[in-house]
């Protein structure tokens, strides 16, 4: 059989950029090379896509950031600029070579080459590539993709519209507020005093539209409230301010499937500081990852139902992870979130709660693969005009 032709993109424009890159360099290394042939297509910081000359190796987030870090101001070589074709047809990408202009006229000049894919798999963390916004360009090319769909992925990057879907379907969340930033800047006092009155502190502080734990902090008094929303409204004009769970523990569970979406075992996050931030993740390799989490019986099934219909309030495809507060004295469970491109390495907990569950980091792709083939090949059974 011929391999499936399968272009993964990563990278991106948002802070969660080598992230992405370890991401992508686990898929890589993990995808069965007699069945598919991988493409590196990689998003610059600035927007620029390329056709890498090869795929990112560092698997370990840590290792990706330190590099990133020593190589952000070397110089670059170029690489082969790609354009994704927004129109359905065989030809998925156009490459591009910049040549200097030679000869009497001197004019610069660009050679275009096409590349027909199978399939697309991004991994592409955070904005401008979970949110929706990239998924929508894939739509529009018509190309089969990995993961969740336009809505889903604009819902589940979107945590106060997240929170509404999730309340409509009855899921147990925590207490919270939302903040816009041009509300913030006209009247801060007014905004602080008004969220101390709905709330109770301690409060977590979140940027509406990011991951990786980025730009979050944990408020206990008004002064603290207030540079944490200083903090938020640097990466997002939207600002979520909700109740802490106190004590907790932060139970996350992992999700496949299109239609009929099945749920993992579930892992628990101890983290090295007072909650799992960004560094906790993935700077300073002191938090500690429990999978199988230590949970009774029904509390784990528990879990894996609201996991699963987490997944079908934004109307999930593919894959997801769906993270939970449990308070400990009581055992009650919170939704928190929905991450619709979870951290993706090998030992990402997302491949972790499915490797404890039986199923291989390798296998997981193949499912990932075979689940958007076949959401792809439903989609084209609807009708796209009257005639």
């Amino acid at each position: 059989m011929r391999r499936l032709r399968i272009g993964v993109i990563y990278g991106g424009r948002s802070s969660e950029h080598e992230v992405s890159l370890a991401s992508a360099a686990a898929i890589f290394a993990n995808l069965d090379r007699e069945r598919y042939e991988p493409v590196p297509l990689r998003i610059e910081r600035a927007g620029r896509w390329a056709l890498a000359e090869g795929p990112p190796t560092l698997a370990s987030a840590v290792d990706t950031i330190e590099r990133a870090r020593l190589e952000h101001h070397r110089p670059k070589h170029p690489a082969r600029e790609v354009h994704l074709v927004a129109r359905p047809g065989e030809e998925t990408l156009l490459t591009v070579e910049r040549v200097a202009g030679s000869g009497s006229e001197g004019k610069d000049h660009a050679i275009v080459h096409t590349l027909a894919l199978d399939m697309i798999f991004p991994i592409v963390h955070g904005p401008y590539g979970e949110d929706g916004t990239l998924q929508g360009l894939l739509e529009l090319a018509n190309i089969p993709y990995v993961g969740a769909g336009v809505l889903a992925s604009a819902a589940a990057m979107d945590k106060t519209v997240m929170k509404v879907l999730f309340a409509a379907r009855g899921l147990p969340t925590v207490k919270h507020d939302i903040v816009l930033r041009r509300t913030w800047r006209a009247d801060r006092s007014k905004v602080v005093a008004g969220l101390s009155e709905r709330l109770e502190f301690p409060l977590f502080v979140k940027p509406a539209n990011l991951g990786s734990s980025v730009g979050i902090s944990h408020a206990t008094d008004r002064g603290s409230l207030s540079s944490a929303i200083d903090l938020a409204a640097e990466f997002d004009r939207k600002i979520l301010v909700e109740e802490s769970v106190t004590p907790c523990r932060e139970i996350e569970c992992a999700v496949l499937g299109n239609g009929d979406p099945v749920a993992s075992v579930p892992g628990e996050i101890i983290p090295s500081g007072d909650f799992y931030d960004y560094a906790a993740k993935y700077l300073d390799g002191r938090s500690e990852i429990v999978v199988p989490a230590p949970l009774a019986p029904e509390l784990t099934h528990e879990i894996q139902r609201l996991a699963v219909s987490a997944f079908r309030a934004i109307d999930g495809a593919g894959m997801a992870r769906v993270d939970f507060l449990l308070e400990r004295n009581t055992d009650r469970v919170f939704v928190n979130e929905i991450n619709t491109h979870p951290g993706f390495t090998t030992t990402s907990m997302f491949s972790k709660m499915w490797e404890a569950t039986g199923l291989s980091y390798p296998a997981m792709l193949d499912r990932l693969i075979s689940l958007a083939a076949d959401r792809h090949a439903e989609k084209q059974e609807s009708r796209t005009s009257v005639f």
